[in-house]
């Protein structure tokens, strides 16, 4: 018999349906694939060289369980130089992936009992991380309207006497929009006043667009650095989601809780991919602002196409490599008995009717919207958009 919180668990909608996508692709199918949110670009060749040197000079032992000193001084480096955060080796720990990262938060904060207000649309796995770790999520809604950003309104009535924690996500997955820093001041304020913790995901802070600049909630004051666990990585920004390097900077027992965690579950990180960490973080940025400028290309083609379909919208993305239409227009229509009356109805016959893979909004708390990763080519954008445009043209 399972654990109630196995039972309780659900599998990550976005990799359900990418192993989908990969499967009928693999049959012979000509799927596109807009459900993963993984760069198609190829780590960086001085990053290559760094892992392949750590090779041949025999790094391939155990390491310190919460990352090497040189990779936790160049995030030390990063934080001083990107966001005007200063942290010491002791306030920073590195991980399997940002996910594994924010697992380890969950697993030092939440207890029975806690609460932890998430907003919406959110990340696939946050609330369930919460769920994991016997606490209880909190579901704070934004709107289109505001431009997906958490009002400090909407904020103060989820809290309780109960709540631990805020989890923030700018760069936003699935919205792709960014928080400036009015708002997170104002959301400061708030989580200040009721001594909550921030969780602060900032895995897509390389990838903004038209001019949005990235702040780092922590960087607003002492006292709100002292309040906040900032968590990033490599994944999105260096092209490298399968060396599973993540990490998080915060007050010292925190990350002492979070690494005596990890001892226990992992161990340390990958000791090879830890020093291509290194050279990811110190060696030259060139490949970052190459990918940029393509995804900017891509995402600017995307929306574009997305708002010339009736009855489809989708706000612009400051952020990430996402579009998140507004896909609600189309619901209540059917084609040959099969009959589109949610999110989810729609991402199946877009998958089995037109090959193409998105991931249904109500994954991420929200049915009116589709999530779309334009994290693939051109000439997949392209050809991905028209079979969308006509498989709802069909619908009636």
């Amino acid at each position: 018999m399972l654990s109630e919180r196995a039972r309780n668990i659900k599998p990550s909608p976005t990799l359900t349906i990418d192993a989908k996508a990969k499967a009928m692709k693999a049959s012979g199918q000509d799927v596109i694939n807009f459900g993963v949110g993984e760069p198609d670009f190829d780590t960086p060749e001085n990053i290559k060289e760094a892992a392949l040197k750590a090779l041949r000079d025999g790094f391939t032992k155990y390491t310190p369980v919460g990352g090497i000193d040189p990779l936790k001084d160049a995030i030390i480096e990063k934080f001083r130089k990107d966001n005007s955060l200063e942290y010491t080796r002791e306030e920073v720990i590195v991980s399997c992936g940002a996910k594994h990262s924010l697992y380890n938060v969950a697993q030092a904060l939440y207890g029975p009992g806690d609460e932890v207000v998430v907003p919406s649309p959110y990340w696939v796995s946050y609330p369930d991380q919460v769920i994991l770790n016997d606490g209880t999520p909190v579901i704070a809604e934004t709107h289109e309207r505001d431009s997906f950003m958490l009002s400090p309104d909407t904020l103060e009535s989820r809290i309780t006497k109960r709540t631990r924690a805020l989890i923030l996500n700018s760069p936003s997955n699935p919205t792709g929009l960014t928080y400036d820093r009015k708002a997170l001041e104002k959301i400061a304020e708030v989580a200040l006043r009721h001594r909550l913790y921030v969780i602060s995901d900032e895995i897509y802070e390389k990838l903004l667009y038209d001019g949005a600049e990235h702040v780092s909630i922590a960087s607003l004051s002492k006292e709100m650095k002292e309040r906040t666990i900032v968590v990033n990585g490599l994944s999105k920004s260096h092209a490298m989601t399968g060396w599973r390097i993540g990490y998080a900077a915060g007050p010292k027992e925190i990350i002492k809780a979070m690494t005596n965690i990890q001892s226990q579950s992992t161990s340390n990180p990958n000791s090879i991919a830890q020093k291509a960490g290194v050279e990811a973080l110190t060696g030259p940025q060139d490949s970052v602002g190459r990918m940029r400028q393509e995804f900017d290309k891509r995402r600017r083609f995307l929306v574009s196409e997305l708002n010339a379909i009736p009855d489809v919208s989708c706000i612009r993305p400051t952020g990430a490599f996402y579009a998140f239409p507004k896909t609600s227009g189309v619901y209540g229509r059917s084609v040959n008995g099969r009959s589109i009356s949610s999110s989810a109805d729609l991402a199946i016959y877009l998958l089995e009717e037109a090959n193409v893979a998105v991931v249904h909004g109500a994954a991420f708390g929200d049915d009116n919207y589709v999530r779309l990763s334009y994290a693939t080519s051109m000439e997949n954008l392209k050809r991905g958009v028209e079979r969308i445009r006509e498989a709802l043209s069909r619908l009636k």
